[in-house]
Formats: structure tokens, C-alpha cells, sequence
């Protein structure tokens, strides 16, 4: 028998004979590797990106584990987004088909909450919802997790951008210790290894695609004038020839960080700086603005970029070669999406050959100044960040929470939950990235709209 068909697995007749009939055959890389384990009743932890058919893999686990006499919550996934939840109840509805009087119950925000209130009382088997709906229901006693004996987290790190953090904290308060939890994310920033460790027991790590650490970064050094104009220019005519989505641009001091920003802002690059002589309220709109794709430069001296969770740049540049090499190595690294290589580009004086020298030798590799690109890169169109920021003042001080924000946007006649990016919320403000094509939308849905009860002001911040 072929160890990637699911007639392999220890599957109820009922359920493989559904699979057959709805045409799934072999399993997928991520199916393969995580069904066994799941089945097995253990905690697992899935790297896989949208599409790769890991909603059969925990579907069928928790149906596997389902006792349908029994009309209590005994599985509860959690989506970041309505579409995705929808999505994953049609998908475990399909595979449940043979399985009679099965109730599966979607909850989420940006939907009217009496009815949802009606379904819970009739009681369900599996839920499906976004964190701060579910929270919700949890919070007023509408849903009951006693009986929980799986909890699924799709796509979390999407969750934890939405910052969805909170919500599932309390949601996993309120369910038994003694369950089996599945963990299912495209990566793995150190948000998701900290919340894996406090809610999974010895999981089991799935992993389908080369991850970041597999990463060969292909660095370019540029010898430029000691001029300052000079060197703006170079990196001008490097920003255009890379016309990256999201870049860092590294500078050893405050006052070259904020020129070389302003210098980009009057070029037409959507550019922040980040340095230790920002208020904190400025330092933490631009990493957010930053984080959430509506800016793509970030100017940045090392101490201000330190702890900087951003992964995957496109480019790092380095405006001048740091003094130390330890530092140049932990600047680069930031570059290079999951299995793709990095990209490094670095100016430098002849006053700074000898740091050339000191990094081929640290690298052990030969490090050759090359040809910058012609003035003619100067005619590339700059390419527009995908988001923008909306700017909310109010916060958790006035008990706002992502899953209000969400509902809001994306409630009758609003824009689509896969619109909606990373959502920040501080004391007495909160930050919400849309899809640039929906701000205009969005901004006249919350600012019509109300949030907890209340109008609110709502502010498109420029870029």
C-alpha cells in the first residue's frame, strides 16, 4: 500500500469512503507528514502555506476524533479572517458528509450577533470563528469549551499580525488543559515559537518548504565618492534598480539616518527613519507603517533596528559598512524570504576599503567592488507600497479590541477580511493596514461607522 494514499491511514470506513467519492486520493506533502501524528492524538505544529490541503489534514483529525452522540463543542478552529473561516467550515462540512447529524457552527465578527447567539443555544459539535467573536461568545457564557477536546490555530501567524494575541489567550483559558492542540502557520516569527511553547505539549514540528535558515544571501559593494550627494545618488540609483516591496537602508549615525530619509521622501520613495531621537508615539507608528507593508523603505541606525521583528526583507542596504563585522553579518541576515536567496547592497569610500578587507577575510570570501546601475534606472517607476495605515483614536484605554476593528471593516458593505492587514492596537490609539485600493472604503466605513457603541475618529496617515 503507498504510504501517500489515505487508505494507508487509520481512518474511519465512513470517512475514506467519503474522501474517494469527493475525489481526494493521494494525500498532499503536509497531509502525509502531519495526518499520522494527528490521528496519533499529538500536539503538532504545521509549516505550510495556504492551499497546500492542511484543512483536510486537521479536518480530518478532528472529525476522526468526533463523537457525534455526544452534543457538545469538542473542536474549535481559529481563523484570522470570515473568509477563511467560511472556507474551512465548506471544507469540513464536505469531508463530514457520510457522517450523519453533524453541527458545524461558523462565529465571526462583521456578522449580527443575535443569531449567532440563537445557533449556539441549539449547541454544535465543531466551531469554526475569528478569535475576537469567539472571545466573545466565550466572555458572555454563550459558548462553552468544557468539553473541547481539540483546538485548531489556522494560520496563526496571520492571527498574531491581526493582533488577535489577547483574544486567544482568554479563549484558551476557558478550555481543558487535556486536549490536543494543532498549530498551522506560513511562518514562524518569534510571536508563534512563544505562544507554541506555552499552549502545546512535546508537538511534533511538520515542516513542508526550506525555511529562512536555508538562506544564501548574494551580497554587491558599490565604491562610491566621499561625497555626500555621491552616496545618496548610488543608493537612489540601487532603490530603483531593486524596486523592492519592503528594504531597510542601515546608517552608522542619527543625523545621516533622517537625511537620507528625507532625501528619499523628496525622490518619491515612501521612506520612514528610525532613530533614537524619535518620541516613542513617532518610533512606533513607523515601525508599525513599516511592519504592515504601507511604507517600503526604512531608514534605521543598529540600535534603533534592535529587536526590529520584521522578517523576509527583500533588500538590506548598507548607506555606510557598519564599524563592526558582527554587526554587518546581523544586518544582512535580515534579508531573504523562506527559501529564496537574500540581497545585500553596500557603499562604501575608499576611506572604508580596509572594512571590505576586515569582512572578506571574516567571510572567508572574496568581496569585489562592482559597476553601479546606469542613471537611466532613474526612468523605473517606484513601486507603491500594497497598504495603507488608518490611524484610530481610541485603544485598549477605551477597551477597543482587533476584533472590533475587523467587524467593523468588514461588516455589511465593507471591504473583504483578505483586504484587512496587521492590526496594532497601543493605549489610545490603534492602527489598521488595508489594501491600498480599499483605504478610501475603509476609511468612510469606520468613520461612519461606530466601534463599541461610539463614533470615533478615523485618519488616513500619509503614504
Amino acid at each position: 500500500m503507498n504510504q501517500s494514499d489515505f487508505s494507508s491511514l487509520k481512518l474511519h470506513a465512513d470517512l475514506l469512503k467519503n474522501l474517494i467519492s469527493v475525489g481526494y486520493e493521494k494525500m498532499t506533502p503536509i497531509q502525509a507528514m502531519s495526518l499520522p501524528h494527528i490521528l496519533a492524538g499529538k500536539d503538532v505544529i504545521g509549516q505550510s502555506k495556504t492551499g497546500s490541503g492542511k484543512t483536510a489534514a486537521f479536518g480530518l483529525g478532528l472529525l476522526e476524533k468526533l463523537n457525534v452522540k455526544r452534543f457538545r463543542v469538542q473542536s474549535l478552529v481559529l481563523c484570522p479572517t470570515r473568509e477563511l473561516a467560511d472556507q474551512v467550515s465548506k471544507e469540513i462540512r464536505k469531508l463530514a458528509r457520510t457522517i450523519h447529524n453533524i453541527k458545524v457552527l461558523t462565529l465571526c465578527g462583521g456578522m449580527p450577533f443575535g443569531p449567532q447567539l440563537g445557533s449556539l443555544e441549539h449547541g454544535a459539535h465543531i466551531i469554526v470563528g475569528t478569535p475576537g467573536r469567539v472571545e466573545e461568545h466565550v466572555r458572555k457564557g454563550a459558548l462553552k469549551l468544557d468539553n473541547l477536546n481539540m483546538l485548531v490555530l489556522d494560520e496563526a501567524d496571520r492571527m498574531l499580525d491581526m493582533g488577535f494575541q489577547e483574544a486567544v489567550d482568554a479563549i484558551i483559558e476557558h478550555m481543558p488543559d487535556k486536549r490536543q492542540t494543532l498549530l498551522f502557520s506560513a511562518t514562524f516569527p518569534p510571536q508563534i515559537k512563544s505562544i507554541a511553547q506555552r499552549i502545546l505539549k512535546n508537538p511534533v514540528l511538520v515542516q513542508v518548504e526550506a525555511t529562512h535558515d536555508s538562506t544564501v544571501i548574494q551580497q554587491h559593494f558599490y565604491e562610491v565618492e566621499e561625497d555626500i550627494e555621491q552616496r545618496q545618488l548610488a543608493l537612489r540609483l540601487l532603490l530603483h534598480h531593486h524596486n523592492p516591496e519592503s528594504a531597510v537602508v542601515f546608517c552608522n549615525t542619527k543625523q545621516d539616518t533622517q537625511d537620507v530619509a528625507d532625501y528619499l521622501e523628496e525622490h518619491g520613495f515612501s521612506a520612514l527613519a528610525l532613530h533614537g531621537d524619535l518620541e516613542q508615539r513617532d518610533r512606533d507608528q513607523a515601525l508599525v507603517r513599516f511592519a504592515n507593508r504601507s511604507e517600503s523603505v526604512l531608514v534605521a541606525t543598529d540600535v534603533a533596528a534592535r529587536g526590529l521583528d520584521i522578517e523576509a526583507l527583500d533588500v538590506v542596504f548598507n548607506y555606510h559598512i557598519a564599524r563592526e563585522t558582527e554587526v554587518h553579518v546581523h544586518r544582512i541576515g535580515r534579508t531573504g524570504r523562506a527559501g529564496s536567496k537574500g540581497l545585500a547592497c553596500s557603499l562604501y569610500s575608499a576611506k572604508e576599503h580596509f572594512k571590505v578587507d576586515r569582512l572578506a577575510k571574516y567571510l572567508d570570501q572574496s568581496l569585489a567592488g562592482e559597476p553601479l546601475p546606469p542613471l537611466s534606472v532613474l526612468d523605473n517607476p517606484i513601486m507603491e507600497p500594497a497598504m495603507a495605515t488608518l490611524q484610530i483614536d481610541s485603544g485598549k484605554r477605551q477597551k477597543i479590541r482587533p476584533g472590533d476593528i475587523l467587524g467593523a471593516l468588514t461588516g455589511a458593505d465593507g471591504i473583504a477580511g483578505t483586504q484587512v492587514g496587521k492590526i496594532n492596537v497601543f493605549d489610545n490609539w490603534a492602527y489598521v493596514a488595508v489594501a491600498r485600493a480599499a483605504a478610501t472604503l475603509a476609511l468612510k466605513k469606520l468613520g461612519e461607522g461606530k466601534l463599541k457603541g461610539r463614533t470615533i475618529r478615523v485618519r488616513r496617515i500619509r503614504g
